[in-house]
């Protein structure tokens, strides 16, 4: 989705309908990730909706003369929530710890009165998203009727149970948001305003966890040429 308007046009009309969907938010790593596992490509590939998460892809969305906006899954969560509260539909959250997820309720609840949080499952450690835990979770989104299913589970789980959700949940809509909720929660914390405006949030995160996210930000600048030779070509065969 090119931009933020479409999309929550989009999303309106798919709740209206009762018709669910995959919301996937793209990054370098995920493209990374992507290189290394059919398996997370094909969870890509039936995602109905992807939007720009981090200005290497939006950058790169310029080059190629196919411009989007910035959509990170964190900034999603209340514009998601207020639409759902507008709407009428039932929500769930599932991943992180069941303390951040209760944090999140009781903050989104306090911040988005009408917000019907039906559901909350906190999976354990080593969650499967093509095992039968996930089977039964599924079925319980689908049975309460829940219409925007925020997944905290982190890439690839996320994407992975939202392209299983799509076959066995058809009228639930999931929105992968990482360590959205997280942050609602002040479980975690996101990178100040100003590293958010000037697009270094990625510094920020690495300079805070350099042994894990130092190897894995070094990983995604490595793809970066090839990326740029991609979206030069579709540069010239954009009129």
């Amino acid at each position: 989705m090119p931009t933020r308007g479409q999309l929550m046009e989009e999303i309106h009309r798919r709740f209206a309908a009762r018709q669910g969907f995959a919301l996937a938010t793209v990054n370098l790593d995920h493209l990374v990730k992507m290189q290394g596992s059919e398996g997370f490509t094909a969870a890509y590939a039936a995602q109905d909706l992807v939007v720009a998460d981090g200005w290497p892809i939006v950058a790169l969305s310029r080059l190629a003369r196919r411009p989007v906006e910035l959509m990170p899954g964190s900034d999603l969560i209340l514009p998601l929530c207020h639409l759902a509260a507008d709407t009428g539909v039932k929500v769930g959250f599932v991943g992180s710890t069941d303390e951040a997820l209760e944090a999140a309720r009781e903050a989104l609840q306090t911040t988005v009165p009408k917000l019907d949080v039906a559901m909350v499952h906190a999976p354990p450690m080593g969650f499967d998203p093509e095992g039968a835990a996930a089977a039964e979770i599924l079925e319980e989104l689908e049975s309460k009727e829940i219409s925007l299913c925020f997944l905290a589970l982190g890439a690839p789980k996320q994407e992975a149970l939202a392209a299983r959700g799509r076959r066995v949940a058809p009228s639930v809509g999931f929105a992968s948001i990482g360590a959205g909720l997280d942050f609602l929660s002040g479980r975690q914390h996101r990178a100040p305003r100003l590293f958010q405006r000037l697009g270094l949030e990625w510094l920020w995160r690495a300079l805070s966890s350099p042994r894990r996210l130092i190897p894995r930000y070094a990983r995604c600048f490595a793809i970066l040429p090839a990326q740029v030779g991609h979206a030069l070509s579709l540069r010239r065969r954009t009129p």
